[in-house]
């Protein structure tokens, strides 16, 4: 029915309602003209029905109104309400029509308070937030392998049970330390922080795992105080957050290196599964192999271009042997004609002396120092050159296969003489051609052993 009938502009006095169209206007009237309003009072008379609907009324000192929230609506509230609870609702105006009882319907429901709460957690935020304590610039990595946790939590909460199970079966190997605090209360966030800034002074764990299960806003709040963000900010050991569900989101999970959306998410972000550290180990064992095969390869092409270079060292010896006498050929016709030249200056010399002065005997003393420090010079590059030469014969004396030999050693060949450098060219009932230093014989291989390192 429409509400022209309440409107002041019509004046129908003989207009006769039903008691139905009545309180059908007046609950339309209502709904069109009170939008979802928030709504303080006490709840009493509280009735779970077994539908699951919840009625209750919601009263202060001077007067009280039904109220009834339906299944839909309640089993999304945070908490379940109680008898003299303190809320705020938030609700639509309206009429129960069949009982013409004026009424309003709860759509959402939390504990008085709430909304100064929530207030003060986006100021907080927004305030952490201004100063950087959010920036993924200053957030710590998780250590690729964790070996020690730290877990900061109430000892009889059942998020610690979550955690323990959960590094149990996935890691058994990580060391756990527990640092005991209240996760709610008055007092709790300064007791949790003292625990954090704990653990940090030990400095005995890989990271740490701040945790609690969920609740109300009231429930979580010991996570959203100053204090406790501003220690975990200033902690040097990457600290992971699981506090509450997925839905719950509190300052300290700004703050954190990591968050999780529970505790038992918390544990598996720093405990590597068996099947995950037996994949890495598999990964790294084809790397290693990758690699110990690209040095083998390489090794292999620079024994190859050695064996060639000493394929023939008797080769190798004469031609060294050639360079050395030519060499001494030349310094022999070099000093000879030096010689000769500075004789040919010399007898110049005392022929024009002599002319010029036949009675000087201070010249003649004079040419005959001259004489003696130019043949002394002479015997000294003589010397310095002999000395090099005999360097250069022992340096080639030195790459002889000979004197390997002479050592002990002995070079094995194949019937076509090609050189055994590895165990695994060995064949039982194989014949080989053994030399020593002083003589050359032939052998039968027996029976070949390769141990680990040949291998």
């Amino acid at each position: 029915m429409s509400t022209q009938f309440f409107t002041p502009s019509i004046q129908r006095t003989d207009l006769v309602l039903s008691v139905s169209a009545l309180n059908n206007a007046v609950a339309k009237l209502l709904e069109q003209n009170f939008p979802l309003t928030w709504i303080a009072g006490e709840i009493s008379n509280l009735t779970r029905a077994a539908s699951g609907h919840w009625y209750f009324t919601l009263k202060d000192g001077q007067a009280q109104v039904r109220a009834v929230m339906f299944k839909g609506r309640a089993q999304f509230a945070s908490f379940i309400p109680r008898e003299g609870d303190k809320v705020e609702v938030r609700a639509l105006v309206s009429l129960y029509t069949p009982r013409g009882d004026f009424q309003i319907n709860v759509e959402a429901i939390r504990r008085a308070g709430i909304g100064n709460l929530y207030e003060a957690f986006l100021q907080l935020k927004e305030k952490l937030e201004a100063e950087g304590l959010f920036d993924k610039k200053r957030k710590k990595s998780l250590p690729k392998f964790v070996r020690k946790v730290g877990i900061v939590t109430s000892p009889n909460a059942a998020a610690l049970r979550d955690v323990l199970s959960a590094l149990k079966r996935r890691a058994p190997h990580i060391e756990i330390i527990i640092y005991p605090c209240p996760v709610q209360g008055d007092g709790a966030s300064v007791r949790i922080a003292q625990m954090i800034a704990q653990a940090d002074n030990d400095n005995l764990c890989d990271a740490l795992i701040v945790c609690r299960g969920g609740g109300s806003i009231e429930d979580l709040w010991a996570f959203n105080e100053e204090v406790l963000a501003r220690t975990i900010a200033h902690c040097n050991l990457p600290i992971i957050s699981g506090i509450g569900h997925e839905t719950d989101f509190t300052i300290a999970d700004f703050v954190a290196d990591l968050r999780a959306p529970t505790p038992t998410a918390a544990a598996e972000l720093v405990a590597i599964s068996r099947s995950e550290l037996l994949f890495q180990v598999s990964e790294a064992q084809v790397k290693l192999k990758k690699l110990v095969q690209r040095q083998l390869e390489t090794h292999a092409q620079k024994l190859d271009w050695m064996t060639h270079r000493l394929r023939s060292p008797e080769a190798s010896l004469t031609m060294k042997r050639l360079e050395i006498s030519q060499n001494a050929k030349y310094l022999h016709n070099a000093m000879r004609k030096l010689w000769q030249t500075k004789k040919n200056q010399l007898e110049q010399y005392q022929g024009r002396w002599h002319h010029r002065r036949p009675d000087c005997k201070q010249a003649q003393l004079r040419l005959e120092h001259w004489q003696e420090t130019l043949l002394r010079q002479m015997e000294q590059l003589k010397q310095k050159q002999h000395t090099n030469l005999r360097n250069l014969s022992e340096k080639l004396e030195m790459l002889n296969p000979q004197r390997t030999l002479e050592r002990g050693y002995i070079i094995l060949q194949q019937a076509d003489g090609t050189v055994i450098r590895n165990a695994k060219q060995i064949h039982a009932e194989e014949k080989l051609q053994m030399r020593t230093a002083s003589d050359q014989s032939e052998i039968r291989i027996a029976e070949v052993r390769l141990t680990k390192s040949m291998l």
